[in-house]
C-alpha cells in the first residue's frame, strides 16, 4: 500500500513550501504564511448526490 498524499500547495496563501507538522497526522506548516492547517478525509459520497438537481427538489 502506498503512502497517502500530500498537499502541494498552501491553501491559504498558494506557496509550496509545506512541512509536516508535529502536531500530529494530517497536520501541516506553511513557511511561506506561517499557518499551520489539518486535511482530514470526511468520507465518500453517494453516487445519487452527483445527479440531484440544484436546489434538492426532484426531478420533473
Amino acid at each position: 500500500m502506498s503512502e497517502r498524499a500530500a498537499p502541494a500547495y498552501c491553501p491559504y496563501c498558494g506557496d509550496e513550501d509545506l512541512r509536516p507538522s508535529e502536531e500530529g497526522h494530517g497536520t501541516w506548516e506553511c513557511a511561506a504564511c506561517n499557518r499551520a492547517f489539518r486535511l482530514t478525509f470526511r468520507g465518500l459520497l453517494a453516487a445519487g448526490l452527483r445527479n440531484r438537481p440544484p436546489g434538492g427538489g426532484e426531478e420533473i
